[in-house]
């Protein structure tokens, strides 16, 4: 970090003062976005150059945004936490229409059960009412 600054303070060095006149071909500057403000857990020390106050701010604003988007990340997540809650409730409700309806067939199939094997026993009942009326008429009759 130390020979960063003393590469920028280089450059700054090398640069024809502020105070000269400038060309004739300068433009005017652009109205920009202003500078963002520095956050609030950052404050300049006593004796910082200039050079070191304008590094740090632009890495702490770099830091800063970087933060910001982990927090974004952060509130999609959460928003995606939120999704799941939702298809969990909906699953579990789906999961209780299908027990719901298990059981319902479960009924049904102990409904026909009963009713085929009614339907057998009476079959069989008519059929050895057949066969003894069979034998009855069938008989020599006795006088």
């Amino acid at each position: 970090m130390i020979d960063l600054e003393r590469e920028i303070e280089a450059e700054f060095r090398n640069r024809p003062p502020v105070h000269e006149p400038h060309p004739v071909n300068f433009a005017p500057p652009r109205v920009g976005a202003p500078t963002p403000s520095m956050p609030d857990y950052v404050e300049h020390r006593e004796g910082a150059t200039e050079i070191g106050k304008l590094t740090a701010e632009a890495i702490v604003r770099e830091y800063e945004a970087a933060a910001k988007d982990i927090e974004a990340m952060g509130a999609e997540l959460i928003e995606r936490v939120k999704q799941c809650e939702a298809m969990t409730r909906d699953a579990l409700a789906v999961t209780q229409e299908m027990k719901e309806t298990a059981m319902r067939y479960r009924e049904e199939a102990k409904r026909i059960f009963v009713q085929i094997e009614d339907c057998s026993q009476m079959t069989a009942e008519v059929r050895k009412t057949c066969t003894e009326l069979k034998e009855r008429i069938g008989a020599p009759a006795t006088a």
